[in-house]
């Protein structure tokens, strides 16, 4: 008995070293946080519901909000487990943990499911597993452990910090996952910044990046047919004219989105009454195109509130960040609040024709699985890290504590 007894203080002493909610300080926690991400998850659960009931009315089988709950609570362990982390076990395995998404990146290629001419999945059974969501937040430790270290004071540094970036970024590409791939640009320039590094030579690599891109979109190298596709429907749908043209063949989607977007007006139609989820023309209404459903049912009082939601919450993320000394620490929760600013302003740009078609969910609000996993354990994450804070030393927390 007293063997078991030992084994199983072992055990938990092991667990406990990892994750522990008893060392949650409760009393620093981001309350503020917890409510907007509460209330911005319920509204999102709100439209999913009506998304479901239309189609139930329909005769449709497109979002089943049951389906979403299942997801929804799978998911949320992942919350839990963010918060419970421990921040110096966090910082001595973040790179392993980066090494296991990308292991995992390389399996989708060897085991995982091929959909609509991408290969992003590994079915799992009751649970499709997307590896480039968890990508997102293996990038944001990977780079917090190595710019823990380091002060970017010269070229050389930047090496292992652009390669923590581009390895993942390179394999979700070649999936290929583009939405997905570029969201990891902001995160991996916004820690850069953070962490030190001169703002001109980051300007300098976002322009010669935008110049080389436009050269390849012109002269169509290394870039997919359907990308290209895309870019042009892009191009052309800025006039009214031709985005009515196409709207039954590659601007479809466009079309609809922003179609759904005008019917809202001021106070919009109201739940469950916008032509989305009547005729459900709309593709992704659940995910990529949720953004359309609420300026439809929302209206413009609507979408102004949902977005003032955002702001907050992203605002919030990096006020915790700014206040904590602890600098992996600080560099995770400011990765985190970059990862939701870039989500929202790239599925609302796509969705409002500003930016080009690519599927990126609207994180608390859209369907999908590995979506709100990666979602929970970043928010978990950043919370639980924000708790253990210390009083600064340096008021310019960002910028001069980072490079001192």
């Amino acid at each position: 008995m007293s063997g078991a007894a030992g084994r199983a203080g072992e055990r938990r002493t092991w667990v406990d070293r990892v994750v522990s909610l008893r060392a949650v300080r409760w009393s620093d926690l981001d309350w503020h946080v917890v409510a907007l991400s509460a209330l911005l998850l319920g509204v999102g659960l709100v439209l999913v519901a009506t998304m479901s009931a239309a189609d139930e009315a329909y005769g449709r089988a497109d979002v089943r909000w049951g389906d979403h709950l299942k997801k929804l609570l799978v998911a949320a362990p992942a919350f839990v487990l963010g918060l419970a982390a421990r921040p110096r076990w966090l910082r001595r395995n973040a790179l392993a943990v980066w090494v296991l998404v990308v292991a995992l990146l390389l399996a989708v290629f060897v085991v995982g499911d091929a959909r609509n001419g991408a290969r992003r999945w590994i079915d799992l059974g009751p649970f499709d597993l997307q590896p480039s969501e968890l990508a997102k937040v293996a990038v944001i430790l990977g780079l917090a452990a190595a710019l823990d270290h380091l002060r970017l004071r010269s070229l050389r540094e930047w090496g292992a910090p652009l390669a923590l970036a581009l390895v993942p970024m390179a394999l979700v590409v070649l999936q290929p996952d583009l939405g997905t791939a570029l969201t990891l640009v902001p995160i991996t320039l916004g820690l850069l910044y953070v962490a030190g590094a001169s703002g001109r030579l980051i300007l300098a690599f976002v322009g010669g990046a935008l110049a080389l891109g436009l050269f390849a979109w012109q002269f169509e190298i290394g870039i997919r047919d359907y990308q290209l596709q895309r870019l042009d429907t892009w191009t052309r749908g800025w006039s009214a004219e031709d985005l009515i043209a196409e709207r039954n063949g590659a601007a479809f989607h466009a079309y609809h989105a922003r179609v759904a977007i005008g019917n809202g007006g001021l106070g919009g139609e109201g739940l469950g009454r916008g032509v989305s989820n009547e005729v459900a023309w709309l593709p992704e209404r659940d995910c990529d195109s949720i953004f359309a459903v609420v300026a439809e049912e929302l209206g413009w009082i609507g979408v102004c509130g949902i977005l003032a939601l955002y702001g907050l919450l992203v605002l919030s993320l990096f006020q915790s960040a700014s206040g904590l000394r602890d600098r992996f620490s600080r560099l995770v929760v400011t990765g985190v609040a970059i990862l939701f600013a870039a989500h929202l302003v790239v599925h609302c740009g796509v969705n409002l024709g500003l930016l080009p078609l690519t599927g990126l969910t609207l994180p608390l609000f859209s369907t999908g699985g590995s979506s709100l996993l990666a979602t929970f354990l970043a928010l978990g994450l950043a919370l639980g890290l924000a708790s253990h804070r210390q009083p600064s030393l340096d008021a310019e927390t960002f910028r001069r504590g980072a490079a001192g």
